[in-house]
């Protein structure tokens, strides 16, 4: 190793924790209240999908934030919507999309109309809020989910999932009509 390497590298090796500890905190799916940009309009939801959090804006600067998991690569929502519905214990079909993607997950669902009664079994979990643009459904939610290990992941379909402790906490605090924002 020549000279000049070994300061380079034992320079980088000493920044290195600094580095490291500004980018490394760990992600909390927790809900928490938290300081937001004060451009952001009370009682919107943004979404951030690249660090899993969804935060409500509870009061200029203010939000309650939220761990979620979201939508696999290309499968993702982006844009804007507004809630359209909010269900409780919602009943489930996965899009012609989903089946056509995955048959053999869907295989109970092809060549019939049938939906997967509400209740603790079902993937959407304890609450949904439908997410509709110029008054239409988008298909996609934001709801809870059986499969807890999936929030802080990039899994879903393009929904955004929450514990289902969170999302009925979030259900009770957000109306119909609210802006969702997914940036």
């Amino acid at each position: 190793m020549r000279r000049r390497t070994f300061i380079a590298s034992s320079l980088a090796a000493t920044a290195l924790p600094q580095v490291v500890t500004a980018q490394s905190v760990a992600f909390d799916p927790t809900p928490q209240n938290v300081r937001i940009k004060k451009s952001y309009k009370v009682g919107e939801l943004i979404i951030l999908p690249r660090s899993y959090y969804l935060y409500f804006v509870t009061d200029v600067g203010q939000a309650r934030r939220y761990g979620v998991g979201v939508g696999r690569a290309g499968l993702e929502f982006t844009g804007t919507a507004t809630i359209g519905a909010k269900k409780e214990w919602p009943t489930w079909r996965p899009t012609n999309e989903m089946i056509e993607r995955d048959p053999s997950a869907y295989a109970r669902f092809v060549g019939n109309t049938d939906a997967q009664p509400g209740g603790p079994d079902n993937p959407l979990g304890a609450r949904a809020l439908y997410l509709f643009q110029n008054g239409r459904d988008t298909f996609f939610r934001i709801h809870g989910t059986t499969a807890p290990k999936s929030i802080g992941r990039s899994v879903s379909n393009g929904c955004i999932r929450m514990l289902n402790e969170h999302v009925k906490d979030l259900y009770q605090r957000v109306p119909i009509g609210t802006t969702v924002t997914v940036v």
